[in-house]
């Protein structure tokens, strides 16, 4: 992304828990998740550019996280990164993107408005972040424009920690290229108005109109795939899954004794 806006004319400065230090743009060290540490990184790169009139809120963590069981530290530390980071960046950003007039972009997710199982941290904090821009938006809309833009999956390292569990939806999700990702972002940021929601792909659009008018319907196609990749036997070897796979083999089982007792 920092090279497709640099190659704009943009300029650039990350923040980042770590400095790759390949990315060709200054990176400003900092844990998102401590307010101080946000608030002081976000002074120091609106010092190294001279105001900010775009904020792109990309940082993100997924994992492991089950509905049905007690939010433990995974879920704690997606909600901190996902939603508090971004609240935190943004409020302290504020400031300058309304002298400029400019724009913020969060980065969702469509699991914001389709959920998936087994993943309950990651789409609660992306729906939450935005209810959080939509929010925003009502307060310093006159201002400041605000996107949130929905990808689907990705191929990135954030998915690793659900594999290594047994939890892989890639059945479930169909994969998209992070370059339209980024040019959506672009987009959004570089359009005459801030457009207010972006789908990054045809595809993504559909599902969020479907997820968002027909949510009972989505609910069904959605069991229905993950009770046939319980069938095929995807997540027999994960542990956080066993309720799920429990109750899905007490219903084919129910069924079937149903579908008996109707014989003739």
């Amino acid at each position: 992304m920092t090279a497709r806006f640099t190659a704009l004319g943009a300029e650039v400065v990350g923040l980042d828990l770590t400095d790759p230090g390949d990315l060709g743009v200054p990176v400003v060290t900092c844990d998102l998740t401590e307010p101080d540490q946000a608030r002081a990184a976000v002074a120091k790169a609106a010092g190294l550019l001279g105001g900010v009139d775009l904020l792109v809120n990309n940082a993100g963590r997924g994992g492991p996280a089950p509905a049905e069981q007690a939010p433990g530290e995974e879920v704690h530390a997606q909600l901190r990164l996902n939603l508090g980071g971004a609240w935190e960046v943004t409020a302290a950003a504020l400031p300058h993107l309304e002298r400029a007039r400019g724009r913020v972009v969060f980065i969702a997710s469509r699991m914001a408005v389709l959920p998936l199982p087994l993943a309950a941290a990651y789409g609660v904090s992306k729906r939450a972040l935005a209810a959080y821009a939509d929010a925003l938006r009502l307060e310093v809309g006159t201002h400041v424009g605000v996107t949130t833009v929905y990808p689907s999956m990705v191929a990135s390292p954030i998915h690793d920690t659900t594999r290594a569990a047994g939890l892989s939806l890639d059945g479930v999700s169909r994969p998209e290229p992070v370059e339209g990702v980024v040019g959506a972002v672009v987009a959004a940021a570089t359009a005459r108005r801030a457009p207010r929601d972006v789908a990054t792909t045809g595809r993504g659009r559909l599902e969020m109109a479907f997820a968002r008018h027909a949510p009972a319907l989505a609910d069904r196609v959605v069991r229905r795939t993950v009770a046939a990749r319980v069938g095929a036997g995807a997540f027999r070897d994960a542990p956080l899954a066993a309720g799920l796979v429990r109750r899905h083999r007490d219903q084919a089982v129910s069924s079937g004794s149903s579908a008996d007792r109707r014989r003739p």
